[in-house]
C-alpha cells in the first residue's frame, strides 16, 4: 500500500474553496459527462451506486514533478490531507484519472496557470488529528521538516504513516481484492511452522496490574467476567508508546471483553470522550448486527475508567483511531 501526503491548508482562501466543493460536498457524475470518458464514467457508476462522489486532485507541477508520483497510486492506496501543523484528513484512494477538464471546471487554476488534473476519487474520509511531531518521528525526518509539496510514499514509511492513523479500520478496494487472492487450501507439507518473533516481555505484568486496579469488569461495557474474557488493551497503541508509556501501567492501559468490546475500541468504532463518556463512530450503523450489539451494552455509558492521568491516552486514541467519517453533503 502507497500514502500520499497532501499539503492542502484549509486557511488558504483557494484550498478552502475547493474542499466545500469537493470534499464536503458530492460531485454529481451528471453535471460532468461531457468532460469525463465514458469508461470512467463507467468505472466510477460501479463503485459509487449514488452517482456522486468526492474528489481530490494534484498539478502537475513544474517540469511534471508530481506526474510520476501520482502514477504510482492504485485503488486502495491512501491519502492524508495535511494543514496547520497536523494531518487531518485520512481517505483511500477508489479510481486514479487524468483529466485537466473536469480539474478546471472543478477548482480552475493556480497562479503558475496549473489545474490539479492528477485526480482521485474518494471513498472512507475520515477525520484525523495527528501532529506534524508525530509525522517526523514515523518517517525520520528532522525537526523542523513539514509536508511540502505531494508526496507519495510505500514499503516501512508507509506503514508507519499507517500506524499513525489505524488505517486497518478502513475498508479498502484493495485489501477487498488481496483477501481473494489469498490461498484457501490446505498447504502441502507439514501444517506446523517455525519463525522468528518477538515478543512483549511486559505483558503478563500489563494484565495482572489491570486486574489490581479493577474490580475485574470490562472498562467499557462494564461487565464483570472471568479473567479469560477480559485482555489488558493498550488505550493508545501500543506500537505507538514510548518506553515510559509501555511501562506506564496504571494509565496506559484498561481491561477489554473479548465478546466485542476489545475489538471496538481497538479499531475505532468506540472511544472514551474527555469526561468517560463512550462515544460511537456513525460507522456502526452498516452493519446492523454490530449496530445492535453497541446500543444494547454501550451507548449512553459512562466508563469509571477515566481519569484525568488517563485522558492523554485517551485523547490519542481520539485523534488517531477513532472513525469519524466525513462523507460529504
Amino acid at each position: 500500500m502507497r500514502i500520499a501526503l497532501q499539503p492542502a491548508a484549509l486557511n488558504d482562501r483557494d484550498v478552502a474553496q475547493h474542499y466545500r466543493d469537493t470534499i464536503d460536498s458530492r460531485v454529481p457524475f451528471s453535471k460532468h459527462v461531457d468532460v469525463v470518458p465514458s469508461r470512467v464514467l463507467t468505472t466510477l457508476g460501479a463503485e459509487f451506486p449514488q452517482h456522486t462522489a468526492q474528489f481530490w486532485g494534484a498539478t502537475r507541477g513544474r517540469n511534471d514533478v508530481n506526474v510520476t508520483k501520482w502514477q504510482r497510486l492504485e485503488p486502495g492506496d491512501a491519502v492524508f490531507f495535511y494543514g496547520k501543523k497536523h494531518l487531518y484528513l485520512a481517505g483511500h484512494i477508489v479510481l486514479t484519472f487524468r483529466n485537466a477538464a473536469l480539474a478546471d471546471r472543478l477548482w480552475g487554476r493556480n497562479q503558475d496557470g496549473l489545474t490539479w488534473e492528477l485526480m482521485f476519487a474518494l471513498t472512507n474520509l475520515r477525520h484525523i488529528s495527528v501532529p506534524i511531531e508525530e509525522v517526523r518521528s514515523a518517517l525520520d525526518w528532522n525537526d523542523n521538516a513539514f509536508v511540502q509539496g505531494f508526496t507519495v510514499y510505500d514499503g516501512d514509511k508507509a506503514d508507519r504513516l499507517a500506524e499513525l492513523v489505524n488505517l486497518d479500520a478502513l475498508t479498502t478496494p484493495a485489501a477487498q481484492s488481496d483477501e481473494t487472492t489469498r490461498s484457501n487450501t490446505a498447504p502441502d507439507g507439514p501444517t506446523d511452522g517455525t519463525r522468528t518473533s518477538s515478543w512483549r516481555r511486559e505483558h503478563t505484568a500489563f494484565k495482572q496490574r489491570l486486574v489490581e486496579l479493577s474490580d475485574g469488569s470490562c472498562a467499557l461495557c462494564g461487565n464483570h467476567l472471568p479473567p479469560a474474557f477480559l485482555v489488558g488493551a493498550h488505550i493508545k497503541k501500543r506500537a505507538m508508546c514510548s518506553e515510559d508509556e509501555r511501562k506506564d501501567f496504571d494509565n496506559v492501559g484498561m481491561l477489554a471483553c473479548v465478546l466485542g468490546c476489545d475489538s471496538l475500541f481497538e479499531h475505532g468504532f468506540i472511544a472514551v470522550d474527555n469526561d468517560g463518556t463512550i462515544i460511537i463512530s456513525d460507522t456502526i450503523n452498516a452493519t446492523p448486527a454490530v449496530e445492535q450489539f453497541v446500543k444494547d451494552r454501550l451507548d449512553g455509558r459512562t466508563t469509571t475508567w477515566w481519569t484525568p492521568q488517563r485522558e492523554p491516552y485517551f485523547d490519542w486514541h481520539r485523534r488517531h483511531t477513532f472513525i469519524k467519517p466525513h462523507d460529504g453533503a
